[in-house]
């Protein structure tokens, strides 16, 4: 119980000191430099990094799917009366095909294993509904959190240079939810509150549809 506490506190303090500086460096998601905090606050108290996630992974698991599905909230805010329909769905199918066909092709073309290109079919969705999928496609579980939270934070660290000449936000806000589903979300919301709930709605619209079509088309094939 001593080390879910220890390991929480340091996860707390590493985010409180992450704050201020993604505030000067808006670039860097929280998460980021979160990251090196934590790995700098185990290297001063001599903590190996095992020890650590085993204390804190069962718990910030569990809470990670309460985050989750608590994104729903700022979607009751929305508008859904003019929501072009069409192009929602062809954007939402392009974005879902795309996000599994790139990071699988690359990965055969780089000759990688099965069970590493089972996990990089899980990286367009949030932590959460990916490790849903790997355990029904049999995805080794820590590489699948792995490769999602390394394109989130891919993705929301290069939004404001790729997103520096589109000023709608539903459009920005839409785009960071798709590619780069929670952390994207994150840096959407500091770009407003509009953004913010459209990065959520396309997250969850990916996310759904994505664990639909993605196990059902994989588990048929095998």
């Amino acid at each position: 119980m001593l080390t879910i506490i220890y390991g929480f506190f340091i996860t707390l303090i590493a985010y409180l000191c992450a704050k201020p500086l993604n505030k000067r460096i808006p670039q860097i998601p929280v998460l980021v430099f979160g990251m090196f905090i934590v790995v700098a606050i185990l290297a001063l108290v001599g903590l190996p990094y095992e020890h650590y996630m085993t204390s804190v992974n069962g718990l910030f698991s569990h809470l990670l799917g309460y985050v989750t599905v608590a994104l729903a909230i700022p979607l009751a805010a929305m508008r859904y009366d003019d929501l072009p329909l069409k192009s929602l769905v062809g954007i939402l199918c392009f974005a879902s095909f795309s996000a599994v066909a790139l990071p699988v092709g690359l990965a055969y073309l780089l000759h990688m294993s099965e069970p590493t290109i089972l996990a990089f079919m899980t990286r367009a969705v949030t932590t959460p509904i990916a490790l849903n999928i790997a355990t029904l496609l049999h995805a080794p579980l820590t590489l699948v959190t792995l490769i999602v939270i390394l394109s989130g934070v891919i993705g929301a660290a290069f939004s404001p240079w790729i997103l520096k000449h589109i000023h709608d936000e539903r459009a920005s806000g839409l785009a960071l939810g798709l590619a780069a589903h929670a952390i994207g979300t994150a840096q959407a919301w500091q770009r407003g509150p509009i953004a913010g709930r459209y990065a959520a709605f396309g997250m969850a619209l990916n996310g759904v549809f994505t664990a639909l079509w993605l196990p059902t088309l994989v588990l048929s094939l095998q």
